[in-house]
């Protein structure tokens, strides 16, 4: 008989080896009297691991060894109900707690169990990453999404559809009649054009204004049509953005612009009202600022020769998963055509991160193709740090390499293949990876720090090397809020943006929320 089963477990063992979830065969150990005292792992899965690493390490090993908390549980009990009737059953939602270091100290799994060649065939799914991961994605891109079922009236929302209308999901999701309710009258035919377009068998994109509460919101709606066999319509799949931040900032943007065409204004009214529009475009912190891994500082100052807005921007960011974006770049001019390019780039960059796009030379490439759609010429560079590894991987379009500061001594980080955005449809963004320490300092700048028309280039660079090198001497534990204070040597000419950041001594990594 143990031959048999050695056979049987072998054989199983062979078939979940190539299955690509987390499934495993569990064979009941039973005690004189033939009451199950155990379950040992006959076969696992070689694709998924558990949650301290184990793959097929686990075969042969007892149930409560390895999970000394499961026994006598609900999932215990499970196994043996499922054991006993055959009947298979399932657990949405079974909660694992532990107390090792180094491991997450609560999960959550979905659990199927069958009762297969007279032992368990268990497969698991880890839900508590996908549900993290979705919710931090939907909050970091105002996103959210709904399924409407049109054979049996049907509707499903996700979280993120459920903090955009401001519902208790409790509620559930609006019927269709009280949405209709909450379109603005005036938009309407936008959204009798939405279901135009579907039934034409296209998908729609519209932006529709709605009553939430005492506010209106400016909501995109990108949808679908699924249709059966016969062509006949079954569902209707939709993302939703919240754009009200977009929106309002291209209307205090066409405001402003009024403003300046229509009224004769004095030298101070204009810096005010410029002064007002970068703010609304690209607030600046005051003070360093914690990113993962990281801590920043972020210093803007305007041509003192030109109005007080230009193309300048940055972006610093952490993402879902821990890592940190940064980037800079430089819109060519100034005023508000410039302003309105550093607000298309700012807000697509923020949408590209949204979606899951990470890369820098991937970032650079949609970034080139939208300038060359919009008639944008510019300069970026788009930094990936991650604080589990200390790697920043870089990319440049046009744009000067970073700087980084190290002990008391400042480089410039060797300078990568990129052409400036805009220039050419197909241009390619080729990355590099930077291994940082603990304490580096990394500079990124636009040409407003370094250019001046009555000075050599490279004499200026040398000053913010020096800068740099002084602000991060040994002894000096933040030199951030010193060297925000060095760099604010307003440009006669340029607008100067730096986004200055240090690596930490300790790395939590933890998503940001």
């Amino acid at each position: 008989m143990a031959d048999e089963a050695d056979a049987i477990a072998a054989v199983v063992q062979e078939i979940l080896a190539v299955v690509p979830a987390g499934c495993t065969w569990l064979r009941p150990v039973r005690d004189p009297d033939g009451e199950v005292a155990d379950f040992v792992v006959g076969a696992t899965s070689e694709r998924s691991d558990d949650l301290y690493g184990r793959g097929t390490a686990r075969v042969g090993k007892l149930l409560t060894r390895l999970y000394p908390t499961v026994e006598g549980g609900p999932l215990w009990k499970l196994y043996l109900r499922v054991l006993a009737t055959g009947e298979p059953a399932t657990m949405d939602d079974f909660h694992y707690s532990q107390e090792s270091a180094g491991y997450a100290a609560d999960s959550s799994f979905g659990i199927s169990v069958h009762r297969v060649l007279g032992g368990l065939l268990v497969w698991w799914e880890r839900v508590d990453e996908a549900r993290r991961r979705l919710d931090r994605t939907e909050s970091l891109g105002s996103l959210g999404w709904s399924e409407y079922n049109l054979m049996t009236g049907q509707m499903e929302w996700s979280p993120g559809l459920y903090r955009i209308f401001g519902r208790d999901p409790r509620l559930g999701p609006l019927t269709r009649a009280e949405q209709s309710a909450a379109v603005v009258p005036e938009d309407l035919p936008i959204a009798e054009f939405s279901w135009q377009t579907l039934d034409s068998g296209a998908t729609a994109d519209v932006t529709v204004r709605f009553r939430v509460g005492d506010a209106v919101k400016h909501l995109r709606v990108l949808s679908d049509l699924a249709r059966d066999a016969g062509g006949a319509p079954l569902k209707i799949y939709a993302v939703i953005q919240d754009v009200s931040a977009r929106e309002h900032t291209r209307t205090a943007i066409e405001r402003l612009s009024d403003q300046l065409h229509t009224r004769e204004m004095t030298a101070v009214a204009e810096h005010r009202l410029a002064a007002q529009l970068q703010q609304l475009i690209q607030p600046v912190p005051r003070e360093p600022f914690p990113l993962n891994g990281l801590r920043a500082t972020v210093g803007y100052l305007p041509a003192e020769s030109a109005l007080r807005v230009g193309g300048d921007w940055y972006h610093a960011q952490t993402l879902p998963e821990g890592k940190v974006i940064l980037a800079v770049g430089d819109v060519a001019g100034h005023g508000l055509d410039a302003a309105n390019g550093m607000a298309h780039l700012r807000f697509a960059l923020v949408a590209w991160l949204s979606i899951g796009l990470r890369e820098p030379g991937t970032l650079l490439g949609h970034m080139n193709r939208l300038c060359v759609q919009l008639r944008l010429t510019g300069t970026a560079l788009i930094g990936l740090y991650d604080p589990a590894t200390h790697l920043l991987t870089w990319a440049r379009a046009g744009h000067m390499p970073p700087l980084l500061a190290r002990s008391g001594s400042a480089a410039e980080l060797p300078i990568q293949p990129g052409l400036l955005l805009g220039a050419a449809t197909d241009a390619g963004y080729p990355a590099v990876v930077t291994p940082l320490s603990p304490g580096d300092v990394v500079l990124l700048y636009t040409d407003g720090l370094v250019e001046r028309r009555a000075m050599d280039l490279g004499t200026h660079l040398d000053w913010v090397k020096a800068a740099l090198s002084a602000a991060t001497e040994p002894g000096i534990a933040d030199p951030l809020p010193g060297l925000r204070r060095l760099l604010r040597r307003p440009s006669p000419d340029d607008d100067t943006c730096t986004l200055a950041v240090q690596v930490s001594e300790e790395t939590e990594l933890e998503p940001d929320d």
